[in-house]
């Protein structure tokens, strides 16, 4: 079955079906997002999203403020950008920090981090696109501790991506904050399937 790249309300379960199946479904989303998840550097870390983390997302949304139908279009507008279509990777990073002090130091110089995030596969460098529906640096070069980030791939880049065992470091190279990892490789495999 091909992926999914859109999430319709058609696709969403009624209020009362989805109390029923949650426990399940978040288990199952749960398990899928042990290998979407990257640490890059002391502070941030990855999660790359795809169909079934956005539905998630979207029925949890339903389940918690409870707004029926009137509802559903803002979560759909607001979750369906981030469901990958098939030309590209999208992570939601977050700059994750406990001592609130150190946080907003740290946040204060990272103003345009969401402009630094690049995946390195089959030699070529893969830029991330920062999500544009807000700024998410302020005028006084403060950073969000939320980022989203689009990666969009040639066809050479994909096929390079998903040969088993390929090599794919994900980094950001933020002048105050230049790390970087390799993806291992049930990640790599994972993010893979998001291809296509």
């Amino acid at each position: 079955m091909a992926n999914k790249h859109a999430i319709t309300e058609a696709d969403l379960l009624p209020a009362a079906e989805y109390a029923r199946v949650r426990a399940e479904r978040r288990r199952e989303v749960t398990a899928r997002k042990r290998h979407r998840r990257v640490d890059v550097g002391p502070y941030v870390t990855f999660y790359f999203e795809c169909y079934d983390t956005m539905w998630l997302q979207i029925q949890e949304m339903l389940h918690i403020e409870k707004g029926g139908a009137a509802q559903i279009p803002d979560e759909l507008a607001a979750y369906n950008p981030l469901v990958p279509n098939g030309t590209e990777l999208v992570a939601t990073f977050m700059i994750e920090i406990d001592d609130p002090v150190r946080r907003a130091n740290v946040l204060g110089r990272l103003g345009g981090v969401e402009e630094t995030a690049f995946l390195l596969v089959g030699g070529e460098t893969v830029r991330g696109v920062a999500e544009a529906d807000q700024d998410r640096t302020t005028t006084a070069g403060k950073a969000s501790s939320v980022q989203f980030v689009h990666f969009p791939f040639t066809p050479a880049q994909i096929a390079a991506f998903a040969a088993p065992g390929a090599e794919v470091v994900l980094g950001l190279d933020h002048a105050e904050y230049r790390h970087m990892t390799v993806l291992a490789e049930p990640v790599r495999a994972e993010l893979a399937g998001d291809f296509g």
